[in-house]
């Protein structure tokens, strides 16, 4: 497997796109921003956005939707590691905004479900309906932690409604080839959960003992310290899931039983996507170090997203 370095001195780069012409989107934690990657290297900011830009995905309009935590305290680690450790002490709040590609304008869509104000959205995923699932991991104080959600909104911010909760540090979300399945991520306990979906926003419930009605995939593989973190899926379903301190993704197949993982050069190795004519072109964010990768050849087609042309 042969790794490619496109871009370096990234600052904490999450939520990869692909484009068409050979650019990839990416978000910047640390630097507030939506950015966009040239295919050779150079990166060129397409909206400052403020607080903590996490997930990103391009909607129905062509607009690009930014999951936005509001902002995170950061600290670089002796062997040069840049991590976010708790929330920004000028938090700005969780919300869901929408960029203009050509013209950089961000707009806020939602901040809050029944009147509950958004912590810390992280990532989100659109649907063949024009709607998104979107995940809130909640913040880390010194003290105590936020219980988090999944939830559904439609594009155009008139609808926005909770499709499970409490879910501890819910992370990555993706959805399965069919649109039948949706996945998200535990950070903390490096599970993979899924939930069939019945309708737009409604997902059939497991009962107790889950904590949240989602079924288990896969929890914490090969006993290796780690943690969760976004992912993205293939054409054949299985899910590849960014893995936190063990470094790199952990490939799971649609039921669990088949288990991989795919070392990289980065204890953050925090989000990819796939892009490329045939979609086999991985692209990779190693946030600790700063820097977007790319995998050519990846073994199986990535799933072509709603939208995403």
């Amino acid at each position: 497997m042969k790794i490619r370095e496109i871009a370096s001195n990234l600052q904490f780069p999450e939520g990869p796109v692909a484009l068409a012409d050979g650019s990839v989107l990416i978000v910047e934690i640390a630097r507030g921003s939506l950015s966009r990657v040239t295919p050779d290297g150079r990166v060129q900011v397409v909206a400052d956005l403020g607080g903590g830009p996490n997930g990103a995905a391009i909607g129905p309009d062509g607009a690009v939707y930014i999951c936005n935590n509001g902002g995170f305290k950061w600290t670089r680690d002796p062997g040069g590691v840049h991590r976010p450790v708790a929330q920004a002490d000028d938090y700005s709040g969780g919300r869901i905004e929408r960029v203009n590609l050509a013209t950089g304008r961000a707009e806020r869509v939602y901040d809050r479900a029944d009147e509950v104000p958004l912590k810390g959205p992280n990532d989100l995923v659109f649907d063949a309906h024009g709607g998104f699932y979107f995940t809130d991991l909640g913040k880390v104080r010194e003290r105590e932690m936020d219980r988090g959600g999944v939830y559904y909104a439609r594009a155009d911010g008139s609808a926005i409604e909770v499709v499970a909760r409490p879910a501890l540090t819910a992370n990555g979300t993706a959805l399965s080839p069919d649109g039948k399945t949706l996945y998200y991520a535990e950070t903390e306990g490096a599970r993979l959960w899924a939930f069939d979906i019945t309708a737009p926003g409604r997902v059939a419930k497991a009962p107790w003992p889950s904590p949240q009605g989602a079924r288990l995939v896969v929890a914490a593989p090969g006993g290796h310290y780690q943690r969760f973190d976004s992912m993205a899926v293939d054409a054949m379903g299985n899910a590849l899931v960014a893995t936190l301190l063990h470094g790199g993704l952990t490939v799971v197949s649609p039921d669990g039983s088949l288990v991989s993982h795919v070392p990289l050069p980065d204890v953050y190795t925090t989000n990819c996507c796939f892009g490329g004519r045939d979609m086999r072109t991985l692209y990779v964010t190693l946030s600790g170090s700063g820097k977007l990768v790319a995998i050519d050849d990846w073994p199986a087609p990535g799933l072509r997203l709603n939208y995403n042309a």
